[in-house]
């Protein structure tokens, strides 16, 4: 026996094989459907006490059948054969296959039936009972009826082979029971020896073990297969002794577990002879059934068990069936022919101890039957036996040694030996280990969290499945696989892997685009697009605020509207991102694409997205799209790790027009600070002299589309201290405003007027001095000088230009604010408007100081005469008037009485 049957488990051994054959042509579909209507017949009830159960196959290897005497439940006792028959004429030779199907299984055979769909006619109703007639596939009502009465001629012929070896008392030679590798062995021996009387008797003691088990006779079975133990030991039949402890296995398998170890969810009713509640609860101790040596007759087999029970255990304990089976699985591993059993006797142990949760035992049986030596394996016979390991450590809970042995299994199928190598097979397979290695094909799943499993294992896990999607002609498959490994093991590949990694998806890319489209494979797994989130990576606070608050904030129809990112490169070389824009939802939305290129590692790095929302309402910036390295990606909010929102809502309003300001003073670089949260447009700066006036004509032109309708100019001094004598902007805006409204393209020009005027005065200090002349000053004309404290010196002394210079510079500062506010088109309509704001920065230098005041006695009592040092602090030349228009002239940096 070369082939073992994997799916094979303990309880198997209680029932008795039936082979379901076509014979000549018969269509797949036809004969698969009633083979599963046959297949459902698959325990009958015979009499009140006892029940036969049936395993059906449809393909059985006659060699596998040479070792029904060893276990019967491997030997075929039943044959039904399904045919197609049109005609009368066709009858006869369909009749003579059917007669050579049985005889391939004829040493065997205890009933056979023929199965005829097609045929009607006088054939048709001449009644036999080892045919049935059927006029099609679909008008065959009884087939069950049928396959239950035939299950009921088989147990007949069962019952009476057990009662006929159970109750040979006339002193006739028991024959030799052999497994067909046997036969040679025992040419030439002393039959008349006891020692092989002896082995006579075990094995057929053991063989009618058998033959009770499959009638449903529990303890019968039990017993017998407990004599049977003790006389193969006696004789050291090793073989014939490591059956008979199975066969005790697994009757005390079938008695503690009635459910079946097979995993299968409906349970076997458990048999009559056993306790009522015997499925109930679990059987830490066994039942007592002692066997008296008496009881044996002449040539040791016996009908009556009832006369048996003596000293011996009757069923095993959960414990000890696992030590049985240890002890057999010894004994088949003398023999290299036994291989198939001792393989298959692991397999049996493992499905027990996996429902006793015994894991770690399982696994040492397991571990066994990776060693045994079954010869010659064809390659499918090896991807069969890799499988089914892994099916086996699937089922004790190791799941890395089963996604192992899965693996295994996979490159077996592309094995070099194989001529046409099956690479779908292997992809299935390798598919099937993923769960494994901790490994999914979602990428979601590996964006939060630590990292879960052997990174070095997965990877290669990923390029395997790259390389068989490559070989299957399927290079969108290999794109996805390479660029899931990118995304989810960045972190764990080295430089140069980095760039073998990229490199590799370049090539594929170039054949084939990556997307965002879902992957449906043929078995109906889908594979999720993986977006590249990590190239580039986006930090948190790289984020505008005022996109992810948008408090106050709206972006206006038709304008171009701006997203801020920071994202860094994490490549070890120039990353390249093409087609990078933004992912929106809502209203329209123009996106306006932009390529840039990272450098090595680079730090991070400002990308401003732009885009133009074409309708007005709501719209929510979902994400950004990139193409990098050939894969195109939607990276939404959501995914991305540093990211505390999956969307930012805009209100997007009706469209506005826009003003693009200019003047005829240069710009400055300094910026007041605002009095509103409004940001300045631009800023101008001029230098004046005190009571000096300046003109400012600022152009206004519509760079929008709509026409400005309305237009209101107001201005603010920004937090100065000075105190400001008259006005110090002003404008006439009536000229401007009848240009009203102003199209497309059209401007205007607007002329405000600056002028200082500032007190210079230094206050206490020139109070002071004041009063110690003993004069009561109560007001200051014009500018009044900034005092310093000055020793008394001779009149009209001329003050150096250096010393005046650093005593008496002194410039004040005036900021103020020009801010239009304008609308015009869809947007006033509904009371939107927009506002420019223009900083006007001015630097004022005093222009006149009185530096010393003195007074004169005059000719009346009532007057006197005020004296003034008047000095000019500034470069330029000075005329200084008074009310009798009496004109002094001053030089630059001249003081004067």
């Amino acid at each position: 026996m070369s082939v073992p049957d994997y799916m094979q488990c303990a309880e198997d051994h209680q029932t008795v094989l039936v082979v379901v054959q076509p014979v000549g042509i018969v269509p797949e579909d036809q004969f698969f459907r009633i083979y599963k209507r046959i297949a459902s017949v698959s325990q009958v009830s015979i009499r009140d006490s006892q029940r036969l159960l049936i395993r059906y196959r449809h393909h059985y290897l006659p060699e596998n059948n040479e070792w029904g005497d060893f276990q019967t439940h491997r030997k075929v006792v039943g044959l039904i054969s399904i045919t197609t028959c049109a005609s009368a004429k066709e009858w006869p030779q369909t009749a003579e296959r059917f007669h050579g199907q049985k005889e391939v299984y004829s040493s065997t055979l205890y009933d056979s039936r023929l199965l005829v769909f097609g045929l009607q006619g006088d054939v048709a109703e001449q009644p036999r009972t080892d045919v049935a007639f059927y006029p099609s596939f679909e008008d065959c009502p009884d087939v069950e009826k049928r396959v239950d009465d035939f299950v009921g001629s088989i147990f007949i012929v069962l019952e009476s082979k057990r009662l006929d070896r159970a109750t040979d008392k006339s002193g006739d030679k028991i024959p030799l029971l052999c497994v067909p590798f046997e036969k040679k062995d025992f040419v030439g021996l002393d039959t008349d020896s006891r020692h092989y009387k002896k082995r006579c008797q075990g094995r057929m003691r053991k063989h009618v073990g058998d033959l009770c088990l499959q009638a449903g006779m529990l303890q019968d079975a039990l017993v017998h297969y407990h004599m049977a133990v003790e006389l193969l030991r006696g004789v050291n039949d090793f073989l014939w002794l490591g059956a008979a402890l199975e066969g005790l296995c697994s009757a005390s398998v079938i008695f503690h577990y009635p459910g079946g170890t097979a995993g299968k969810t409906v349970a076997r009713k458990p048999s009559i002879s056993q306790p009522a509640d015997a499925g109930k609860r679990h059987r830490p101790g066994a039942q007592e059934v002692l066997i008296d040596p008496g009881a044996l007759t002449a040539n040791g087999i016996s009908a009556d068990t009832s006369t048996e029970i003596g000293r011996a255990k009757n069923c095993l304990s959960p414990e000890d069936i696992i030590e049985k089976y240890k002890e057999a699985i010894s004994y088949y591993g003398k023999y290299k022919n036994a291989g198939v059993i001792e393989l298959e006797a692991c397999v049996k142990a493992v499905r027990v101890l996996a429902i006793q949760k015994r894991a770690r035992e399982a696994s040492e049986f397991l571990q066994n039957a990776v060693y045994i030596n079954l010869g010659q394996l064809s390659e499918e016979e090896k991807i069969q036996r890799y499988s089914i390991l892994s099916e086996l450590y699937e089922l004790i809970g190791f799941h890395r040694k089963s996604a192992f042995f899965k693996r295994v299994a996979a490159m077996q199928c592309v094995a070099p030996t194989i001529p046409e190598p099956g690479w779908r097979a292997c992809y299935k397979l390798l598919l099937e280990t993923l769960p494994g290695y901790s490994l999914s094909l979602d990428p979601k799943d590996f964006s939060k969290g630590t990292h879960r499993g052997w990174a070095a294992v997965q990877m290669r896990l990923l390029h395997e499945l790259v390389y068989a999607s490559r070989r299957m002609g399927n290079p969108g498959l290999s794109v996805r696989h390479l660029s899931f490994l990118l995304q989810t093991m960045l972190d764990f590949l080295s430089d140069q892997e980095k760039k073998e990694v990229t490199q590799s998806l370049e090539n594929y890319t170039s054949k084939c685009p990556g997307g965002m489209e879902v992957i449906t494979l043929p078995d109906g797994l889908k594979l999720p697009p993986v977006p590249f989130t990590k190239l580039p990576i986006v930090r948190t606070g790289s984020l505008t605020c005022r996109i992810f608050k948008p408090e106050n904030f709206q972006w206006v129809q038709g304008d171009v509207c701006e997203v801020q990112l920071m994202v860094y490169n994490p490549m070890p070389y120039e990353l390249r991102v093409e087609n990078m824009g933004l992912l929106t939802s809502g209203v329209e939305f123009e996106s306006l694409p932009a390529a840039l290129s990272l450098p090595a590692e680079s730090g991070l790095y400002p990308v401003t997205l732009v885009g133009v929302p074409r309708t007005a309402g709501n719209i929510t910036v979902n994400g950004y799209h990139t193409s990098v390295f050939g894969v195109n990606s939607d990276c939404l909010l959501e995914g991305l790790p540093a990211v505390k929102t999956s969307g930012c809502l805009v209100e997007v309003i009706p469209s506005l027009p826009r003003l693009q300001l200019s003047t005829s003073l240069p710009r400055s670089a300094y910026t007041p600070q605002p009095t509103s949260k409004e940001e300045l447009s631009s800023t101008v700066s001029v230098q004046l002299f005190n009571g000096e006036t300046q003109q400012l004509t600022i152009t206004l032109e519509n760079i929008g589309s709509e026409d400005i309708e309305t237009l209101e100019l107001t201005s603010k001094i920004v937090s100065t201290k000075e105190k400001v004598f008259g006005e110090f902007l002003s404008w006439e805006l009536e000229e401007a405003l009848s240009h009203l409204p102003l199209k497309s393209g059209q401007a205007l020009t607007l002329t405000v007027s600056i002028k200082v005027k500032l007190d210079f005065s230094g206050q206490e200090n020139l109070l002071q001095d004041l009063n110690d002349d003993g004069i009561s000053v109560t007001g200051l004309p014009i500018s009044s000088p900034l005092r310093q404290v000055l020793k008394p010196r001779p009149e009209n002394k001329t003050v150096s230009s250096e010393s005046g210079k650093a005593e008496y510079s002194h410039i004040k500062t005036l900021e103020a604010v020009l801010n239009f506010k304008y609308s015009g088109g869809a947007g006033k309509v509904e009371g939107y408007y927009r506002e420019l704001s223009l900083g006007v920065h001015v630097d004022v230098e005093p222009s006149v100081f009185f530096t010393r005041v003195n007074t004169l006695p005059a000719t009346s009592t009532r007057q006197c005469h005020l004296l003034l040092d008047i000095f000019n602090p500034t470069e330029h030349e000075l005329t200084v008037s008074a009310k009798n228009n009496q004109e002094l002239v001053l030089h630059a940096s001249e003081c004067q009485r």
